[in-house]
């Protein structure tokens, strides 16, 4: 009954004043915790669930590591159960080898921050309960594990009092190990994970918190506009303008990702990062032109306090830095006003320092704009374009009409359109996953729907004069 031998050691142990609960024992229910899969040379390392005699016929894992050179080789493994350090940084393992090892473990994947610990077993070959702690900084990992972890390493070797693999060899070992154990974590609703009945990241379920989800339906489709009526910076509506860079990194890294949004390319918000950069300084623009500047986008926050949407036009006025810059400042007090689960339309001219415009007026040598996001966690944007508040008249608008036949279709669509170009059409799944794109350059297009499945599928369709969009069934 090894199981419980090594359970009942654990508690005699009078240091511990912790519970320590099982938290991967490598049995068939837990076969999955090999699924992170080893790492290093695939000949160095050789990691097997196997049925050990010493532990009444409970499944084991076992490591068999050569000295290949990979001093670093081992694997990752993924704990049934979370294991919380946030109060305790100690855990045990059971260990058996023939030969006196030292090994490396980790924990990882979790909401703090990655730490590493030793484990020592002197070689008499039998098992061993042995305790560990994340209280000190190995191969450069945090001085001290802090928080609720999902992931759990093994690494084959390390060399007792190193701090770098530097320090280590390899050399040819065989060893065991069974019942990882520490404290379980028990509040899944603040754990930064996906678990238990939650649908998402700490909501949903049995937990309190409301789920953030985004956008069901894409921003409004922009009016039909004169292509010199519009400078475009993002917006399938129009011609985007080409820059030098569109995220330059200016708050440590990429501010956002294209997704799509009911068909429709939507720009979001990464994690973490405040500001956008757009910059397009070897090819200044001078906008004095464009009286109006737009943008759209969705906030799904919980908490509006201090939340701010920001564009800010960068003028040079001739030089190689910024002169001055117009800005434009939405907030839960301005007009229009920052507020959640809806799209939010920008479209206000810039010809005066009216709120919530501010800064300078000039625009005549426009080199970079900056979108700044502080304080806003989720938030989903598109449509960024300056305009001479114009639209195509009717008669105008009319003739960019086009057809599209037959529909449903079996097999092909063909789409045509009245005295002028298709430049593209994009076609997307109920789940807004693009299945088809075209670039025709033509008045008339097919679209080959033969490898598509039966359903709805929608069709954006874009001309010189703007964008359109149409239902599309394939039978």
């Amino acid at each position: 009954m090894m199981k419980k031998i090594t359970f009942l050691m654990v508690l005699l142990i009078a240091s511990f004043s912790y519970s320590q609960d099982l938290l991967l024992g490598f049995e068939d229910a837990e076969s999955g915790g090999l699924d992170g899969g080893p790492f290093g040379n695939a000949n160095a390392l050789q990691v097997n669930v196997v049925t050990d005699a010493g532990t009444n016929g409970t499944k084991v894992a076992e490591f068999i590591a050569n000295s290949m050179g990979e001093i670093w080789q081992g694997i990752n493994l993924n704990l049934t159960t979370d294991v919380d350090l946030t109060s305790t940084q100690t855990m045990t393992i059971d260990v058996k080898s023939a030969t006196a090892i030292t090994f490396l473990v980790k924990v990882n994947d979790g909401t703090g921050p990655e730490a590493a610990a030793s484990v020592t077993h002197n070689g008499d070959n039998t098992w061993q309960t042995l305790s560990f702690s994340f209280n000190t900084s190995l191969d450069g990992k945090a001085a001290m594990a802090n928080g609720v972890y999902n992931g759990f390493v093994i690494h084959a070797y390390w060399a007792p009092g190193a701090t770098t693999f530097g320090e280590v060899t390899a050399d040819e070992r065989t060893f065991y190990v069974d019942n990882i154990m520490g404290p379980e974590n028990t509040d899944t609703c603040s754990n930064g994970m996906m678990d238990g009945d939650e649908t998402g990241v700490d909501c949903g379920g049995s937990c309190p918190n409301a789920c953030i989800t985004p956008p069901a339906i894409s921003a409004p489709v922009p009016p039909a506009r004169a292509p010199g009526d519009v400078f475009s910076i993002y917006s399938d509506a129009y011609t985007d303008f080409t820059v030098d860079n569109f995220d330059q990194g200016w708050c440590g890294g990429a501010h956002a990702s294209e997704v799509m949004i009911a068909g429709n390319p939507t720009l979001k918000k990464n994690t973490g990062i405040v500001c956008q950069g757009i910059d397009f300084s070897s090819n200044k623009q001078d906008l004095s032109g464009f009286t109006h500047i737009h943008f759209d986008f969705w906030v799904a926050d919980t908490d509006l306090t201090g939340d701010v949407f920001n564009v800010k036009l960068v003028d040079f006025g001739g030089g190689g830095a910024e002169a001055s810059a117009l800005e434009v400042n939405i907030n839960g007090g301005t007009t229009p006003a920052l507020v959640a689960g809806s799209w939010v339309s920008v479209d206000v001219d810039i010809t005066s320092l009216t709120p919530p415009v501010a800064g300078s007026l000039t625009r005549s040598d426009i080199a970079q704009i900056g979108i700044t996001t502080a304080n806003v966690d989720n938030l989903w944007f598109d449509n960024i374009y300056l305009h001479k508040n114009t639209t195509l008249s009717n008669d105008e608008f009319t003739q960019a009409s086009f057809k599209v036949f037959p529909n449903p279709s079996e097999d092909s669509w063909t789409v045509s359109t009245q005295n002028e170009q298709i430049e593209s059409i994009s076609v997307y799944d109920v789940l807004g996953k693009q299945v088809l794109r075209t670039l025709p350059s033509t008045s008339e297009a097919r679209l080959d729907g033969s490898a598509l499945k039966s359903g709805i599928y929608f069709a954006r369709i874009q001309t010189a004069r703007g964008l359109s969009s149409i239902r599309l069934v394939k039978k």
